[in-house]
């Protein structure tokens, strides 16, 4: 009978609606509390329930009485201890005793009294009410001390049915019977074992069935882990205050023990097993959460347990062989391995650094026979999740061959292999590729086994024994990267070779279908030959647009590897495509190989058959072309990126980023295709192709790219939310590696920021800007796995592509040229550096420099001082501040002042003076030459103060150290105008890839203002300044000196854009910088030297005219040396020695006055006359003469005067007859010259052949082919009527009397080389006479006609044939003009004309065989000539 029935009874009747109004009172029927009890016991007398009774707790609520008259109550406590007491002592048996056993007797009640049909581990509400009743009175019990532990734990277990797991833990919990006590009483430990091991997976299983129950299962869970830790994994101090625990330690341990090996069971049969049996071991894995067991378990006892727990794991069921992991290994990489294992091993390495992880992996190898699948599993995921795993297990790979080649022992060599092998599946973003680990161990002599002919021997038994469980790609390796072997022990080499192609044939991987660029980092077995040639295609394109020649690889394979060439290269070659309008680098490939003869004419036919009709397919239905690549994939991947978010918003599970991150790296090689495995990391010394211009991405490579980046972003904008940078882990890093990782994706990644930063920077938004900036900077964490970038800028000129590091590739993508690309580029490197700070804000400066590409840094020292004034002056020292994260990530930030307050910051500051960092002269030159001054965001004026101060304030007075001028003027000048080059000659993308041939005019008119500094301070400098170099020509030159191309095209057209630039610089300056002064004694001279140097040296060269120089070099040379005389005792003295030094020292100064005079005499004239207001110079008022006689000789008839040299004259004839039009004056004009003119119709003739050839070479320059002709043939016909010589003016090796050497030396280069051309154009005016009259005319004839042979064959120089050319303008015809005459004339050549000859015979016979066998003929001394005659007479 209960005690509220006893209450009932006694006239105690609760409220059943207590709270809505008062009880009425009653009066009591008993006079006090002692008459109640013993009321109450009588009737328990008459109906006695002693289990009932105590599941009775005395109600909380106690409701006072009426009127102040107290309620009398009687204690549930006491009631229930006195009727125990009464019922033992009618029993006989103690109170404690009678107590412990009706609580069995209770508990065994209420956990039968499940509706399950058989038990659970948990309890239903009801019974969990009940239980806490029970226990509640059981409390009480103990607290009057009738309550018997011991008993009760031995009644326990004799119950029918084992207790319930939940009941036990609450008496646990209720520190009424430790579970340890309880588990001890029980004698049976096997039994307890058993009961432990079965209820524990009942409690994982019914969580997963009642996801209600799931936080009681949790703290049931953690509550018996600590347990079994505490008693099973006892440390020395805490044994003994266990003593009394006998049985335990070892029940602890053997559940711990079931529990993993339940566990373990279904790691190899995970695919069969059902996905609720799976999450019930998913949850018994929480044993191993390090955070369960906190304080309440020794660290020693949690390391030591989960030690044991990696050994059980690592050594469980060894049944795999050594051949069976070298086999299956690629089975066990990270992603495709149990999630049930590799969580397990994650959780475990919460508990070790990665360093104590790996000494426990190599202390289990070296003791334990392993499970190799666990070995190997355990090896992936430490090395994808614990980013200091690589190092680590480098240092153990090295281990593991010093022991096994100091002992020679197999089993540290196979150890080695199978971890290098296993590391390197994960990719190179966590590993090296096992290529690069073989070479960088085997690959050269100072490797292990190059210390003895034993220790080789040792290395290639061990190869040897690997190759008949070898997969493909390995054996590859070994073939292709040999270990190294020295000469005399080839044959052991050779033996393998034989053995691993003999595995390569039994697996049907033919050696000669290897590919000519084998990528031997792949491990995949399943990489064909057509994967492999579709790659070697690839790298021929890059080789062949770098060199313009077959490669040498391509040749070969050709001849010695025809089954590979054939089958595979050429059809990956040709496959169908819609060709370019302008046929591109791989057509031109494919046209080399077809003139080679290297492609069959069918196959050829058959590809550009297959060509058309695939642009006629796409014009059809343009709708179509898009990729069907499936979707599924890219779903899977945007499910895993997601699942990627809710991990780095939560710092507390920063712990399981990386095992996501290896899973989406999973996933994005689904997305990107096969292709992934046929190119990591042993290509990343091949550059990636960025078309910087038009990037081209493939659209299932755009769209992950996409994913990833857009993830990128909203995961850090996320993770800020909650975070400052240097509190968000690795996560990002190890996103950001994971992509490099992918090597086929860098081309798609690198081409998207292109699009993105280059050419839509201006249009994103901040979170974009912020989020791209924090991945370029992530980016340069991982610059080693990038390659470098081949940036193309869309141009067809033969420009080489530039290759780029990725730092210069952003530098090249943030351009500055307008206002928006202005505020785009201070935001985005404002982000990156304030991101960089923020994120590794513990990092010293050196660490930071590593870390951040230069060319970020560089743009900030560029544009804030350009756009902020106070970024100029001395920073004050109380901006010091640090930087606040939350400040640059607000959406409403004002860039312009986040990045003056990222300048003011000390770290910044001190971060710029890493030299690495700093800004130099030369490159702020190059960017500020880069702006569109139209465009710029400073106005004209605002530019000028800030170049002035750049100038004359920042660099010019700074250290060379830090990239200033140390103060030197003249060095400033120097790199103002290397700079100005430089900057002209790079490709402007902006312009379209026109190269720039302006020159700022703000940066030029400070360049004048220096030089012009320099100039008034030679003047005041004292002492004789004759030695003294003009500074402006020696960098001009010194710019010259070294070839900068490696093709000999390249380096020609660099040359003339060079020169151009050159004289545009020149002309830019002041023009009496080309001239210096000197004293010599007491007087003052012009110094004219350097630039007379310069003209015949270089400047000449770019004379389409051939000997004249243009109009603007000329008029600045002639207004610097008016000028310049200036500061000269006597001007007209002093111009006179220069021009008269002109005669033989720059005579193409001479003419080009002759030439530009009508122009030139107005200026010279006006000049003299504002600076001297005196007659002109004696030498100037000679040129004037020159003209007058010119043009009076041809118009009026008069004598014309030979005075001066008769090449001055001639040029001031020729160029006046050419400005006239023609009327036949000229012929007749010619006849009326004196007889002793021999030297000036040379002349004409000379300066008519330069026009000749300027109209082939430069046809737009006015000049006409067929006039300038014409009047050669006239000037010739008469030099013939005269009988006068002229072939020595085409003598390039003329001795004695040089008549005609000022004449060649004012002709540029290339006119002088197409002389030869010229003169077979003549033909039709040579005349026998010639041949009797001058004896060396056929040596010249052969001699040019050698020279135009080798012009023909290098393809230098020689004009091309034009719609409009004619019969003597064809080169192709005007050597077989030359072969005819020669051919004609050798015959008639007096035997004197052969005396000559004989150093161009081997010559001549090697170009023209036919020829040099006639010369020989013909040039047989006269004597053999007439023995032979003899002996015919006889």
């Amino acid at each position: 009978m209960s005690l509220g029935a006893v209450r009932a009874s006694c006239g105690y009747k609760r409220n059943p609606n207590f709270s809505a109004g008062r009880a009425r009172k009653r009066k009591s029927a008993f006079r006090s509390g002692a008459e109640l009890q013993e009321a109450a016991l009588g009737l328990l007398d008459r109906h006695q329930n002693l289990n009932d009774l105590l599941l009775e707790v005395e109600d909380s609520v106690k409701p006072g009485g009426q009127g102040g008259v107290e309620r009398q109550e009687v204690s549930s406590e006491s009631f229930i201890v006195s009727v125990l007491q009464e019922q033992a002592s009618r029993l006989g048996v103690p109170t404690a005793i009678l107590a412990a056993k009706n609580a069995v007797t209770n508990i065994e009640q209420i956990c039968q009294a499940s509706a399950s049909p058989s038990q659970v581990p948990l309890l239903n509400l009801d019974q969990r009410k009940r239980l806490s009743c029970l226990l509640q009175t059981v409390k009480d019990l103990l607290a009057n001390n009738v309550f018997c532990r011991s008993l009760f734990c031995q009644e326990m277990w004799k119950m029918k049915d084992p207790p319930v797991l939940e009941a036990v833990w609450h008496l646990h919990r209720g520190d009424i019977v430790g579970l340890g006590e309880l588990l001890e009483s029980n004698p049976a430990a096997p039994a307890v074992v058993e009961w432990l091991c079965s209820s524990l997976c009942g409690l994982c299983e019914q969580v997963e069935e009642s996801s209600g129950d799931v936080e009681l299962a949790g703290r049931v869970l953690s509550d018996f882990a600590i347990l079994f830790l505490q008693n099973g994994f006892q440390q020395t101090s805490e044994l003994g205050r266990k003593l009394e625990f006998k049985n335990v330690p070892y029940i602890c341990h053997a559940v711990l023990q079931r529990m993993l090996t339940w566990v373990l069971d279904a790691v190899g049969k995970e695919k069969q097993e059902d996905v609720s049996t799976l999450q019930a071991m998913r949850f018994w894995l929480n044993v191993f959460n390090v955070s369960v067991y906190k304080s309440a378990v020794h660290l020693d006892s949690l390391q030591q347990f989960f030690r044991h727990t990696l050994t059980k794991v690592l050594t469980y069921n060894p049944l795999l062989k050594v051949s069976d992991a070298i086999h299956m290994q690629k089975e066990w990489s990270f992603t495709r391995t149990c999630s049930l294992l590799t969580t397990l091993y994650r959780k475990m390495f919460m508990a070790f650094s990665a360093k104590e992880l790996i000494c426990q992996l190599q202390q289990v190898l070296e003791t334990h026979e392993v499970n190799w699948q666990h070995v190997l599993s355990c090896v992936s995921t430490l090395v994808v999740c614990q980013a200091e795993a690589e190092q680590l297990f480098k240092d153990l790979l090295r281990h593991l061959l010093i022991k096994a080649f100091e002992n020679y022992d197999m089993e540290n060599m196979i150890t080695a292999f199978l971890i290098a092998r296993q590391a390197a599946l994960e990719g190179p973003a966590v590993f090296m590729p096992y290529s690069e680990w073989f070479k960088a161990s085997f690959g050269s002599s100072g490797g292990h086994h190059g210390s003895s002919k034993k220790a080789l021997v040792f290395l290639f038994e061990f190869l040897s024994e690997l190759v008949p469980f070898e997969a493909a790609p390995y054996l590859k390796v070994h073939i292709m990267y040999p270990p190294f072997v020295p000469t005399k022990h080839r044959s052991i080499l050779l033996e393998y070779i034989t053995l691993a192609k003999t595995r390569l044939a039994d697996l049907k991987v033919a050696i000669e279908d290897m590919g000519l660029y084998e990528d031997l980092s792949s491990t995949d077995e399943s990489v064909q030959p057509q994967g492999q040639a579709l790659r070697d295609v690839e790298k021929a394109l890059q080789i062949f647009e770098n060199t313009r020649k077959i490669p040498t690889s391509v040749i070969e394979a050709s001849i010695f590897r025809r089954p590979y060439y054939t089958s595979w290269f050429l059809p990956a070659l040709l496959r169908p495509r819609v060709l370019p309008k302008t046929p591109d680098a791989h057509m031109a490939f494919i046209d080399s190989l077809k003139r080679a003869d290297k492609i069959p004419s069918n196959l050829y036919s058959t590809y550009m058959q297959a060509c058309r009709a695939m642009k006629e397919k796409m014009l059809q239905d343009e709708s179509k072309v898009e990729t069907s690549h499936s979707k599924e994939p890219v779903e899977q991947l945007k499910a895993e990126l997601a699942e990627l978010r809710t991990l780095i918003v939560d710092q507390a599970k920063y712990e399981d980023v990386p095992a996501q991150i290896a899973v989406i790296s999973d996933r994005l090689t689904s997305v990107l295709g096969h292709s992934g495995d046929e190119n990591e990391a042993a290509t990343l010394n091949s550059p990636i192709q960025v078309d910087v211009s038009a990037p081209r991405l493939e659209p299932s490579h755009q769209s992950a790219v996409d994913l990833l980046l857009t993830s990128f972003c909203q995961n850090l904008i996320a993770a800020s939310y909650f975070n400052p940078p240097d509190r968000q882990g690795l996560c990002l890093s190890l996103f950001v590696k994971m992509m490099c990782g992918h090597r086929n994706l860098l081309p798609a990644l690198l081409g998207r920021l292109c699009q993105l930063i280059y050419h839509q920077g201006p249009s994103l938004n901040d979170a974009h800007i912020l989020g791209l900036a924090a991945f370029v900077i992530h980016l340069s964490e991982c610059r080693a796995l990038i390659p470098e970038v081949k940036a193309n800028c869309g141009i067809s000129e033969p420009v080489p592509e530039k290759v780029l590091s990725i730092s210069e590739y952003w530098n090249c993508l943030l351009v500055c040229r307008t206002e928006e690309s202005f505020a785009f580029c201070m935001r985005f490197c404002t982000a990156a550096a304030s991101y960089l700070m923020c994120k590794f804000s513990s990092y010293s400066c050196e660490d930071l420099c590593a870390l951040l590409p230069p060319s970020l840094v560089k743009k900030l020292q560029y544009i804030v001082p350009r756009l902020s004034l106070e970024a100029r002056g001395i920073l004050c020292e109380e901006a010091k501040t640090d930087l606040i994260w939350s400040s640059l990530s607000c959406p409403s930030l004002n860039y312009k002042r986040a990045s003056l307050c990222l300048w003011k910051q000390a770290r910044f500051q001190e971060l710029l003076k890493e030299k690495a960092l700093q800004l130099s002269f030369r490159e702020w030159l190059l960017l500020e030459l880069e702006v569109y001054p139209e465009k710029d965001i400073l106005s004209a004026s605002e530019r000028q103060d800030f170049h002035y101060w750049a100038i004359y304030q920042w660099y010019l007075p700074a250290p060379s150290a830090s990239g200033g001028c140390d103060g030197d003027l003249e060095k400033a000048c120097g790199i103002i105008i290397n700079t100005i080059l430089d900057s002209s000659q790079r490709l402007d993308l902006g312009s379209y890839g026109q190269s720039k041939m302006s020159v700022s005019p703000d940066i030029l008119c400070k360049l004048q203002e220096m030089v012009l500094e320099l100039g008034c301070r030679r003047k005041l400098l004292s002492g004789c300044l004759d030695a003294q170099r003009h500074f402006l020509f020696e960098i001009l030159q010194e710019r010259l000196k070294d070839t900068k191309h490696s093709s000999a095209l390249g380096e020609q057209l660099w040359r003339q854009q060079e020169l151009l630039l050159h004289r545009r610089i020149l002309v830019g300056l002041p023009a009496s910088a080309l001239i210096m002064t000197c004293r010599k004694g007491k007087k003052t001279m012009l110094d004219c030297e350097d630039f007379f140097r310069f003209v015949n040296s270089e400047l000449k060269n770019v004379s389409s005219r051939g000997y004249a120089l243009s109009y603007d070099i000329t008029a600045h040379f002639f207004r610097g040396l008016l000028n310049a005389s200036l500061d000269c005792e006597e001007s007209a003295e002093g111009v006179n020695e220069v021009l008269t030094a002109c005669q033989t020292k720059c005579p193409i100064v001479l003419f080009s006055a002759a030439l530009w005079w009508p122009r030139l005499e107005p200026v010279l004239c006006s000049q003299w006359k504002r600076l001297f207001g005196a007659p002109l110079a004696e030498e100037l008022e000679r040129l004037r003469e020159w003209q007058s006689s010119a043009t009076s000789f041809l118009s009026s008839g008069v004598v014309f005067p030979l005075s001066g040299p008769p090449w001055i004259s001639a040029a001031f004839l020729h160029c006046t007859i050419q400005q006239q039009s023609p009327h036949g004056r000229e012929r007749r004009a010619l006849k009326r010259l004196g007889t002793d003119t021999e030297q000036l119709l040379v002349s004409l003739l000379f300066f008519s052949l330069m026009d000749l050839i300027s109209a082939k070479i430069a046809p737009k320059e006015g000049v006409d082919f067929q006039t300038s002709l014409e009047w050669s043939l006239v000037i010739l016909q008469c030099l013939e009527e005269r009988g006068m010589s002229w072939p020595l003016l085409f003598h390039s090796a003329e001795k004695g009397p040089r008549k005609y050497c000022v004449l060649r030396s004012a002709a540029s280069d290339c006119h002088i080389r197409l002389l030869p051309f010229a003169f077979y154009s003549l033909t039709p005016c040579f005349h026998q006479e010639l041949l009797t009259r001058e004896q060396t005319f056929l040596y010249v004839a052969l001699d040019l006609y050698i020279q135009l042979l080798r012009l023909f064959v290098e393809g230098k120089d020689l004009p091309r044939q034009s719609p409009d050319t004619t019969e003597h303008g064809d080169p192709l015809e005007v050597i077989s003009t030359a072969r005819r005459f020669l051919f004609s004339v050798i015959p008639r050549c007096p035997a004197p004309s052969f005396g000559n000859i004989q150093p161009l015979l081997a010559t001549c016979e090697e170009l023209d065989p036919e020829l040099g066998a006639t010369l020989l003929h013909f040039s047989r001394p006269a004597a053999a000539m007439e023995l032979d005659e003899e002996l015919v007479l006889f």
